[in-house]
């Protein structure tokens, strides 16, 4: 069973990047290329993990220094100059506008302005008041939110650190796999314009005990993820699933058992003793409008009148309802039960593809679920290419929109071309990842005979609830006619050679 299995695996059995992804051998020319055959790794202080957290911190101060302009003066002094300089942040304004610099308590205490309580979830809530905690009065305002910005900056760094280390632990057999996350220019961009990373490290460590087998540790780590920022507790929805297909409902319980356990224990005291306050962040979700990144803009700006917000509501939710539709009989009809990875990250694209909003920071969501899903770099960094081009757009449209009779960044057009390229980008990585699943000779995690590494209990696993081709078909990597077929989940399978693969080529490999 996967969660019998050992949790130490030995470098020789690690599955190296410059050895099964062109890109990565051709950037690795810039470190002295891919390690020899005859290398002896092992026994050294630069683990994956260690070096994967390093790369992270490192990305992450760049991220901060991207930041310098704004923090000098540009979040203070003129409206766009913050937009030209591409280093907005919702840190610092909220800082006064929420009621933390003149300690008012989020969610019991009123404010003034157009919106009256704090519209973020209860554990987000809490993070930033214990940041303002950690902020120093008496100072002018200007300084006390430069220092709550470092604050949170510092307190969002470990969290940055914890989702590295996470990802990279989370598939044994491929810990350089997380450098695709340590290394993603859009992580390192969004990653301090709000507070998404809170929710994204208890996400990471919830996927990290599945792995590993823990349902319960699994659950809470979700629930408290979901107290921070709504879109995890779309993971449950795949995890049923997969449950389902191979009978594991015990696991599941468990796990909902925990998620909905701790969820509760964060809510339930603000939503008896501050209901209305609590209630904000689901009331302003429902009644904002269309936003920014989203298609509905797209839409609404080529129609003559644009559709209402109700009417929006239910469209997106009908356009989400039928995703997950197509989503369960994926699962279900798939010649191979799907690894978890893969249905996770689709069911988090289908809810940003289909939302009336796409702020810059969302992409923090679906990065380290789309290392675990779709570990190649080619695909990652077209995708990640996409994103960068829609955070400098979202930016310089907001500059021309600001900047009055200058005009000033990117006109309207450009910046619809720049959501169209994100959403196109988006879509790819989804159809690419659907693409393995129905084809799972194409899918670099299973190649070498592995089933689902962050499966869990799910990893090996029998189908009993399966439909279609798949209560048909045999369940190996590769068709016979291709070479001598994988047994997926088995040591014998990952010893065997995928497509004909010859042994020769596999021996003395070694090395990252």
């Amino acid at each position: 069973m996967a969660a019998m299995r050992s949790t130490r695996v030995q470098q020789s059995d690690q599955v190296r990047p410059t050895e099964d992804d062109e890109v990565a051998a051709a950037g690795s020319e810039l470190i002295g290329g891919p390690i020899g055959r005859r290398a002896l790794p092992g026994g050294h202080w630069w683990t994956p993990v260690r070096v994967i957290a390093l790369v992270a911190l490192g990305m992450f101060a760049l991220g901060l220094v991207q930041k310098i302009p704004c923090y000098d003066g540009a979040w203070f002094f003129g409206a766009s100059s913050q937009y030209t300089h591409a280093c907005y942040s919702d840190i610092p304004h909220l800082f006064q506008g929420r009621g933390f610099a003149d300690g008012l308590v989020p969610y019991f205490d009123k404010l003034s302005g157009d919106m009256q309580y704090l519209e973020y979830p209860v554990l987000t809530g809490v993070f930033m008041e214990v940041a303002s905690w950690l902020t120093p009065g008496g100072d002018a305002i200007q300084h006390r939110e430069q220092v709550y910005w470092l604050v949170n900056a510092g307190m969002l760094m470990i969290c940055a650190v914890v989702i590295a280390v996470c990802v990279t632990r989370t598939h044994r057999r491929r810990p350089w796999d997380g450098l695709l996350l340590a290394l993603a220019p859009a992580f390192a961009l969004t990653a301090t314009i709000n507070w998404d990373l809170l929710a994204v490290a208890l996400t990471a460590a919830a996927m990290l005990m599945w792995s590993r087998g823990r349902a319960i540790a699994f659950g809470v780590l979700l629930g408290l993820a979901t107290a921070a920022k709504l879109y995890p507790v779309l993971l449950l929805g795949p995890l049923l699933l997969l449950c389902w297909r191979a009978g594991k409902w015990r696991e599941f319980g468990h796990a909902l058992g925990g998620a909905a356990g701790s969820w509760l224990v964060v809510n339930l005291p603000v939503m008896l003793l501050a209901p209305e306050g609590w209630a904000k962040f689901y009331t302003f979700s429902q009644e904002r409008g269309v936003d920014f990144g989203s298609f509905w803009l797209l839409l609404s700006q080529h129609m003559s009148q644009p559709l209402s917000t109700d009417t929006v509501n239910t469209l997106a939710m009908v356009l989400m309802v039928l995703a997950c539709a197509g989503i369960a009989v994926l699962t279900l009809t798939a010649p191979r039960r799907p690894r978890f990875a893969q249905l996770a990250f689709l069911v988090v694209a289908a809810f940003i593809l289909t939302n009336k909003v796409y702020s810059p920071q969302y992409v923090l969501w679906l990065i380290p679920l789309a290392v675990l899903a779709r570990p190649r770099w080619r695909d990652f960094l077209i995708w990640q290419a996409a994103e960068v081009v829609y955070f400098l757009g979202i930016w310089m449209y907001l500059a021309f929109t600001t900047s009055g009779d200058k005009q000033q960044g990117l006109p309207t057009g450009g910046y619809q071309l720049a959501t169209a390229i994100h959403l196109l980008a988006t879509l790819y990585l989804c159809a690419v990842i659907v693409r393995d699943v129905l084809l799972p000779e194409r899918d670099v995690v299973r190649r070498p005979g592995d089933d689902d590494p962050s499966g869990g209990v799910l990893d090996g696993a029998p189908d009993l609830h399966a439909y279609g081709r798949a209560a048909q078909e045999p369940r190996h990597a590769a068709s016979y006619d291709a070479g001598e077929a994988v047994e997926w989940g088995t040591e014998s399978g990952r010893r065997k050679p995928a497509w004909g693969v010859a042994d020769d080529d596999e021996e003395g490999r070694q090395g990252p």
